[in-house]
């Protein structure tokens, strides 16, 4: 017989074998897109399969997750989170993804395929699938969101919750209302363990008498107190209830006086110079009758109130400055440009259109009188009396921008805060309407705050060595407007305020007597918000403050300024008086106008007035960082306030440029000094009046004032990949037109001398503060770091 071999197997299988073990074929679990909430905070609507847009031209860079609508915010989970982008600013109560409901202006709904488009309010109704959402936001953000893949009735529904939530009917339905409740009850045990007063707030509120005492001792205003005529808002709902006013009025006169005011106000002390004269601010007078009768009586206190009983001066602020229609006018322009319009990069008119818009013309307008009425105050000697119809909106700006003209105190942080306090919250501006949180009053809408920051950061970018804090300060407080969370940004008068956290107290359960301060905090403690390191973003390391320290012979000491210095070296001539008052077409004679008298030809001028001696004097001197501080006028440096206008445009977006790589630099510095500074006071000892040791080895990392800190030999010689115009704010994720990877600088000052000269003039800022004015550089060193400054360049060596 014969044997058959075995035929070999003509067909292979390439298929993997069916695996038997059942713990193999289980699938990793998916993962469950859960948001972060607050207490108090839950979950109105959501919806899976949401594209978040990042980039216009093509979507592989866009983030797939859930979106979801809160009693709080629109918060978007993404399924894959990308890295966290590296010293990003990192807020403490809203992710990367969120928006506050009350930082949305519009809710735009898009179907494209049947091209249809609506606007979203309250309580309404969409007749079709919307495929995109796009959010347009009060903070200038623009998010959009694509539901290619998301249930058609899903996706209406978060869009109806979301327009719904962003309108609440009543002031008390916004969110800060249930979750300071929750807080307060959460948090009471630890409070009772070792409580600090008003939980270590340091900014005074002026919600206490003896706040009020503080700020009259601290500006020598001995002919003024304290008066409680309007004590429960007896006298007037929009004045706070502590009032300073002359000495020589008794209260009876002022309940008298009141009722002849628009709204009930009488006339408000704001600060008192050392020379004696006094800033007050007021309501017109509703009688006509009765008019020059209690001008006469009221001029006449202040005029006592005098050392020298000198005269009185009235600016009537509503004649010569743009009202707040004007300005909101000016606002929507200039955000159309920036963030709305397209990006154009080679477009030369670029600038003209901003400055079309009147938005800088308006910031240059309240710049330039606010250093008028400093004229008045600090070269002729006069009281000065600020007139608006209602006193709660152009006298808030003015009034504090003088102040921060004349008095470093207010250059502080703390005392920048307290300046905000006093002539904003307690004075009644009407935050509630001005900001339209409720969405009611489009007419009522006007962004006075945002100016008034506008024009700080315009004196800041002139002098960014007598400031103590930073931009980035600024912009956090311009966001912090939107986050109903606070106090501080939510009502429209004290009373009111009064009033309505009186019932939240009520209805929360919480124990009658309690602080405020404590049970709906304002938004002063910023450790609500933030890490201790990113609040070091706040320091300016370029401040020269009273607390500077220096090495001297080795030892650490601090600079002590003996007496304010001010800068009155004129005394013009009286001036005639109607009635104690200076009338208000009397303010500047002939050429007027700031622009063309704070030029850079210091030369004497042939009849020139008193006014433009007293500018022209002051601006031939070097500036006192601690004195009193003129802002410079001329177009070339009234600039746009880039970090916040156009953060959040990818395409103004410059990789490794901008201000932040010159605070970068200065921050390394003033780290290396404070590590340097605690190594001699180590190897020394303290000696009688230094600077207390921090700690033995150099300052803790989570005490060290820079966010930046000190570089190491193995460090590399260009700023860090993270660090770009917009830094440390991020444009990744809003609506672009282009790519995201930024704008050549070649491209972005194309055709813009006036830019260009402006960045000129802040680099030469930066290096005469650095070389001439910072008590840290000296000699050849300060030259040596200001030529570095001034010609570093992205990607070169230094």
């Amino acid at each position: 017989m014969f044997s058959v071999k075995p035929m070999k197997p003509t067909f292979k299988c390439y298929l993997p074998p069916v695996q038997t073990d059942v713990k193999k074929t289980i699938e990793p679990p998916i993962k469950k897109l859960e948001p972060k909430l607050l207490p108090g905070e839950i979950v109105v609507n959501e919806v899976n399969f949401v594209r978040k847009c990042i980039s216009a031209e093509s979507s592989q860079d866009d983030l797939w997750g859930k979106l979801i609508c809160t009693n709080f915010k629109v918060s978007f989970i993404p399924q894959d989170a990308p890295p966290k982008q590296k010293s990003q600013l990192s807020h403490l109560l809203l992710g990367a993804h969120d928006i506050p409901l009350t930082c949305l202006e519009q809710v735009v709904t898009v179907n494209d395929t049947k091209g249809k488009k609506k606007v979203l309010g309250s309580n309404q109704k969409l007749k079709f699938n919307p495929t995109e959402l796009i959010l347009y936001c009060k903070d200038l953000r623009i998010i959009r969101f694509c539901f290619d893949e998301a249930g058609p009735e899903s996706a209406k529904k978060v869009c109806l919750a979301i327009a719904h939530y962003s309108h609440p009917a009543d002031l008390h339905l916004l969110f800060g209302f249930e979750y300071q409740g929750r807080r307060y009850h959460e948090s009471k045990e630890g409070r009772v363990n070792g409580s600090t007063p008003r939980g270590g707030l340091q900014t005074p509120i002026f919600d206490r008498s003896s706040d009020w005492d503080r700020e009259i001792k601290r500006t020598g205003a001995s002919e003024w107190r304290v008066c409680s005529i309007n004590e429960n808002y007896a006298i007037s709902p929009s004045l706070p209830e502590q009032i300073v006013v002359p000495v020589s009025l008794a209260d009876q006169d002022l309940k008298q006086y009141s009722s002849f005011f628009t709204g009930n106000r009488i006339p408000l002390w704001c600060w008192n110079h050392p020379s004696g004269s006094a800033l007050v601010r007021m309501a017109n007078i509703s009688d006509p009758l009765q008019q020059k009768k209690i001008e006469q009586r009221v001029f006449t206190a202040i005029t006592k109130s005098h050392p020298q009983r000198s005269d009185v001066f009235r600016s009537d602020l509503d004649k010569c400055l743009p009202n707040i229609q004007d300005i909101q006018s000016a606002f929507v322009k200039v955000r159309q440009i920036c963030v709305i319009d397209p990006f154009e990069e080679s477009e030369e008119r670029w600038l003209s259109s901003i400055e079309n818009t009147r938005w800088l013309e308006h910031v240059r307008a309240f710049l330039k009188h606010s250093a008028e009425i400093v004229y008045h105050l600090d070269g002729k000697n006069a009281s000065v009396i600020l007139q608006e119809e209602e006193d709660r909106d152009l006298n808030c700006v003015v009034s504090s921008l003088v102040q921060l003209m004349l008095d470093p105190h207010y250059r502080s942080l703390i005392g920048f805060q307290s300046l905000v306090q006093k002539e904003w919250v307690k004075a009644g501006h009407r935050f509630l309407d001005r900001c339209n949180h409720l969405k009611k009053n489009y007419k009522e809408e006007s962004p006075l705050f945002i100016l008034f920051l506008d024009c700080v950061w315009q004196m800041m970018n002139q002098y960014p060595a007598a400031f103590e804090f930073t931009e980035t300060y600024l912009t956090v407080l311009s966001d912090s407007m939107w986050i109903p969370l606070f106090s501080t940004f939510l009502f429209n008068s004290p009373k009111q305020r009064a009033q309505h956290l009186m019932d939240f107290a009520k209805n929360k359960a919480i124990p009658p007597g309690e602080d405020q301060v404590v049970y709906f905090p304002p938004v002063w403690d910023w450790s609500q918000q933030f890490s201790t390191k990113d609040q070091t973003l706040f320091n300016n390391p370029m401040y020269i403050g009273k607390g500077a320290a220096c090495v001297q012979n080795g030892e650490v000491k601090t600079f002590k300024r003996t007496k304010k210095n001010y800068s009155s070296t004129l005394r013009g001539t009286s001036a005639s008086m109607r009635n104690g008052v200076r009338g208000g077409d009397e303010t500047l004679p002939r050429r007027g106008s700031l622009v063309s008298e704070l030029k850079p030809d210091f030369s004497p001028v042939k009849d020139e007035s008193p006014s433009e001696r007293f500018f022209r004097d002051w601006f031939s001197r070097p500036a006192d960082q601690q004195g009193l501080l003129i802002p410079l006028l001329i177009p070339s440096h009234v600039a746009l306030w880039r970090l916040f206008f156009l953060r959040w445009v990818p395409e103004a977006c410059i990789p490794k440029g901008g201000p932040v790589t010159a605070y970068h630099k200065l921050s390394q510095l003033v780290d290396e000094i404070d590590i340097l500074q605690s190594q001699l006071r180590q190897y020394k000892g303290p000696s009688p009046g230094s600077t207390p040791l921090p700690s033995p080895g150099g300052p803790l990392s989570d005490q060290r004032r820079m966010y930046f800190k000190a570089s190491s030999p193995n460090d590399p010689p260009t700023p860090p990949d993270f660090l770009t115009s917009s830094f440390p704010f991020t444009p990744m994720g809003n609506l672009c037109r282009r790519s995201i990877h930024g704008t050549p600088i070649s491209k972005f000052l194309n055709g813009a001398r006036i830019w260009l000269s402006t960045e000129t003039l802040a680099n030469d800022t930066i290096v005469n503060a650095v070389c001439c004015r910072c008590p840290y550089f000296t000699g050849r060193v300060g030259v040596s770091l200001g030529v570095k400054l001034l010609f570093f360049h992205p990607g070169q060596g230094q």
